[in-house]
C-alpha cells in the first residue's frame, strides 16, 4: 500500500512518517500536489499556516479535490483537516472545498491550544475499532462546518466546542495530531490506513 505525504513545506514530517510505516505501508513524500494523489491513501500534514499551505496546493487545487471526491482515501491532520474546508480567517487562499464551511479562531482566552484535551467521539467506524477519549492537539484556528452532521468527534477549549474529527466519503479530517498521542492515536492512524486499504478507490 502506498501512502503519500503532501508536503507543503510546513515542517518535520519525520515523525508522521514514521508513525505510518509498517504493515506492508510505503511512505513518500511529494511536494507536487498533482502527483501526490497518485497515490493508495494521501494525507495533508499538520503544521503550518493555512496561507501558506493554499498557495502551495493551489497548482494542484482542482485535480486533488476531484481525486478526493472521486473516492481517493485522505486524512487530513489539523491544517490537513482545515483544507478540506473552504478556506479560513487564518490566511489567503481557497482549501479544497470537499467540505462546506469555514475555519476561525478559538473563541478563548488561551490560544494556540497546545496539550491533551478529551474527545467525546459520535457513531464511527475508526472510532469503533480504535477507541480515542483523549488526543494531542497544537491549533489556533478551529474548523466551523455549514453542516455539523459529518463531525464524527467533538472537543472543547475553554467552552469553544469545535470538531475534533469529521468525514466526507472516504476523507477523514483530525484537528488532533494522531502520531503525537501516543499509541491509542497510532492505532486510530492506522485503523485509517486499514479502512483505506480495504475500502480505495477503484484506478
Amino acid at each position: 500500500m502506498r501512502v503519500t505525504i503532501f508536503d507543503y513545506g510546513a515542517g518535520n514530517l519525520h515523525s508522521l512518517a514514521k508513525a505510518i510505516e509498517g504493515g506492508g505501508v510505503e511512505v513518500r513524500i511529494e511536494e507536487d500536489p498533482t502527483l501526490a494523489i497518485d497515490t493508495d491513501a494521501l494525507v495533508l500534514p499538520g503544521v503550518g499556516a493555512f496561507g501558506a499551505a493554499a498557495g502551495r496546493l493551489a497548482p494542484g487545487r482542482t485535480a486533488m479535490r476531484e481525486a478526493i471526491a472521486s473516492g481517493l482515501p485522505t486524512l487530513g491532520i489539523c491544517l490537513g483537516m482545515q483544507l478540506l474546508f473552504e478556506g479560513s480567517d487564518e490566511g489567503e487562499g481557497a482549501g479544497l472545498g470537499v467540505i462546506p464551511g469555514r475555519v476561525s479562531r478559538l473563541t478563548a482566552q488561551r490560544v494556540p491550544q497546545i496539550g491533551w484535551n478529551a474527545l467525546e467521539s459520535a457513531h464511527d467506524p475508526l472510532f469503533d475499532v480504535a477507541p480515542l477519549s483523549i488526543a494531542y492537539y497544537a491549533n489556533s484556528f478551529v474548523c466551523r462546518p455549514a453542516d455539523p452532521s459529518g463531525v464524527i468527534a467533538w472537543s472543547q477549549h475553554e467552552g469553544d466546542r469545535y470538531p475534533a474529527a469529521v468525514r466526507a466519503g472516504t476523507a477523514v479530517g483530525a484537528q488532533f495530531h494522531p502520531e503525537k498521542s501516543s499509541a491509542a492515536g497510532v492505532r486510530w492512524l492506522h485503523a485509517f490506513l486499514d479502512e483505506a486499504r480495504m475500502g480505495g478507490r477503484s484506478r
